[in-house]
């Protein structure tokens, strides 16, 4: 390996480490679900899931479980699950 690829792949765990410089403004997961997969996304600070209880709650086990995995580089304005 050289020596420019091993200084990066240093940069990159100081970045990993770093959460809070990380800003996530859109995404798309799919979910391994017990029935189904889901779709999940993040668009301009909203969430959207395709599973039957987002659709009637606006909130679900999906989306709650991103807000925790993601903590501290989603936008200020989502609310998170406490």
């Amino acid at each position: 390996m050289d020596y420019g690829m091993i200084g990066k792949i240093e940069k990159a765990k100081r970045y990993a480490e770093q959460r809070d410089r990380i800003h996530i403004q859109t995404l798309t997961v799919t979910f391994e679900g017990q029935n189904n997969p889901h779709t999940v996304t993040l668009e301009n600070g909203n969430w959207n899931c395709d599973c039957d209880f987002f659709q009637t709650r606006g909130r679900c086990s999906h989306t709650m479980a991103l807000e925790m995995i993601l903590k501290g580089m989603l936008p200020e304005t989502i609310e998170f699950y406490q």
